[in-house]
């Protein structure tokens, strides 16, 4: 049996990179971003496969695209994705309506017209929340219009040797003529990997900002003097509220109970997982991502670590583009996990 796969909304390849480690052999993968794409084609020794810059709403309205990647309709094993989640986020300011949140239905109408055997949608929490609510209950209706049973758990990639912590809703769609018996979502361990086990033995990066010999993007960001004195006066594991007052910007005076940002201008803790890896942790005035123990932001490649990149794998674009790619993925590791129970329940029913 060949697994066969094709990613939608790829970014990076971190999705595809997990699931070619599972066993999946990945078609195609697409994303409307360039930079994406141009990320995963510098990384054929890991990924390897046609990935190219296109529109979910274009290929979802496409009747030929199954051909187009050698496949018939309903030949498909798994189709994956992680439609743009931001309009979904708990951190989102301002109303509901974000034009990101259609592509989720787009992604269920790709579903049914390539009827995989299996579907993946990975995003975030807030999918589930108020927020979200209405596009996931439209969701499940149009896929299981579609022929699909669904099967929703909320993972956190700590619970599976990810050392972050990343709550994020995973939807299991199973074709009926599939589905023999209940899916089972794989169950997490007590173990956790650190942040002193993932990063704690990389070199000190150069003190004029150029990349660590022989490690791309482990270079550090400059910080302005105040933002030197705040991290100075952080211990491993400290955030905003235990800054000194003079030390606190005028709108995190009111404290963070009020402010709801309690991690801005913190440093992460070596024993324990990091936060969250989002797109802009390249800042640790965006969140706990200052380093444990040296005075500066955590650096791109850490970043890249900390969500299960391999060492040297390589990105493209500026800084900020870096880390949007690293915080929007699927970590890898997180992507195997998923994938492997995927494959494990297909085998168990034949």
């Amino acid at each position: 049996m060949k697994y066969t796969c094709i990613d939608a909304f790829s970014g990076a390849g971190g999705l595809s990179l997990g699931l070619k480690r599972a066993g999946f052999d990945v078609l195609f993968s697409f994303d409307n971003d360039p930079i994406s794409i141009t990320t995963q084609n510098m990384n054929g020794k890991y990924l390897g496969h046609v990935s190219e810059v296109n529109r979910i709403e274009k290929l979802a309205k496409n009747g030929n695209f199954a051909e187009k990647v050698g496949i018939g309709r309903g030949d498909l094993f798994l189709l994956a994705g992680g439609p743009p989640c931001q309009g979904f986020s708990i951190q989102r300011i301002g109303n509901d309506s974000d034009n990101r949140n259609d592509l989720v239905l787009e992604y269920a109408r790709l579903i049914g017209r390539l009827r995989p055997k299996f579907f993946l949608l990975e995003n975030v929490p807030g999918l589930l929340g108020s927020r979200g609510r209405k596009i996931f209950v439209s969701f499940l209706r149009v896929t299981g219009n579609s022929g699909y049973h669904p099967y929703v758990k909320v993972l956190n990639a700590e619970d599976f040797g990810v050392p972050q912590r990343r709550r994020r809703v995973f939807i299991i769609g199973i074709r009926n003529d599939m589905h023999v018996r209940e899916f089972e979502f794989p169950s997490g361990s007590r173990k956790r990997t650190t942040v002193r086990e993932a990063i704690g033995t990389l070199p000190v990066p150069p003190e004029d900002g150029s990349d660590s010999r022989n490690l791309v993007h482990h270079r550090r960001d400059r910080l302005s003097e105040l933002n030197l004195a705040r991290i100075r006066a952080l211990r491993p594991g400290q955030g905003m509220e235990n800054l000194p007052r003079n030390l606190l910007s005028a709108c995190h005076r009111i404290g963070a109970e009020r402010i709801g940002h309690r991690n801005v201008y913190g440093r992460m803790s070596w024993d324990d997982v990091s936060p969250t890896i989002t797109a802009r942790f390249d800042s640790f005035t965006r969140g706990k991502f200052g380093h444990p123990s040296q005075d500066r932001s955590i650096t791109l490649r850490e970043g890249a670590i900390l969500q299960t990149f391999p060492m040297d794998f390589r990105f493209a674009g500026n800084k900020v583009d870096i880390a949007r790619q690293i915080g929007n993925a699927v970590p890898p590791k997180m992507a195997e996990i998923v994938g492997k129970q995927i494959i494990n329940y297909y085998e168990s029913t034949r």
